[in-house]
């Protein structure tokens, strides 16, 4: 599905991402650690393609997309949620939703009114907000709603464009525990032909809702296995000075 190839890239004599390889099946969970200033961010924006990396490539499909940019990618099935929120508080969280799947469907090519009122719009709207847990906030305008509920619209807008792979960067950043909670529920209701690969930094997640995890440590991989085999890793507990243990 998603498959990374010695992924390089500097800036400067700074070495943020060193030969980063790694492979991810349909409908795999898989989550990227690393501690602060690990390379996670850098090695997103190259997946994204809003970085084009040094050496190395992005498959999709078996489909080299490393020359393609932001939007490209996005057209060939591969969306992405920002760890800052891009969302327009003015509008409603109906209308959010609605102008990215309009944008998937070809609608947002009539009057902005006409293609919210669009048929396949709205069924789109309601899909993806059952499934992202938004349909009770549905009519609540987004500056009205929690930081938390932000984080789930935009999860909702990533699906609301019919994507193969959802990249996320730090979705949980910014929400306390109770709200952090409820997404990673959230995530585990996504279907499951639907592959993700998020960057986070928080552990729980990745033990909550990864089938895999991969570790990146001054911008290298350090460990790509399994939930299990990551919480019994010495080197792991090193690199987080204990942390582990409370995960």
């Amino acid at each position: 599905m998603l498959e990374v190839k010695g992924l390089d890239k500097s800036f400067g004599a700074i070495h943020v991402t060193r030969d980063v390889s790694l492979k991810l099946e349909k409908g795999e969970r898989r989550v990227i650690l690393g501690p602060n200033g690990a390379g996670k961010t850098t090695l997103f924006n190259q997946l994204v393609g809003e970085l084009t990396p040094d050496k190395g490539s992005v498959m999709l499909d078996g489909e080299d997309i490393t020359p393609l940019g932001v939007a490209a990618r996005a057209g060939k099935g591969l969306s992405r949620s920002y760890q800052k929120n891009t969302l327009f508080d003015e509008l409603s969280l109906r209308d959010n939703l609605s102008l990215a799947a309009a944008i998937r469907t070809g609608a947002s090519r009539s009057f902005f009114r006409d293609s919210l009122s669009d048929k396949g719009v709205a069924e789109i709207v309601a899909e993806v907000a059952h499934q992202v847990h938004l349909t009770p906030h549905l009519d609540l305008m987004v500056s009205e709603v929690s930081y938390g509920i932000r984080r789930q619209l935009e999860v909702g807008i990533a699906l609301a464009t019919r994507p193969r792979v959802i990249l996320m960067d730090e979705p949980t950043s910014g929400i306390g525990p109770e709200m952090s909670h409820a997404f990673h529920a959230m995530l585990n209701d996504l279907p499951r032909d639907l592959t993700l690969l998020i960057i986070e930094h928080d552990m729980d997640l990745a033990f909550d809702v990864a089938d895999s995890i991969t570790v990146l440590n001054y911008g290298e991989v350090v460990f790509d296995g399994t939930p299990e085999a990551a919480q019994g890793s010495p080197m792991l507990k090193e690199i987080y000075l204990g942390s582990w243990e409370d995960a």
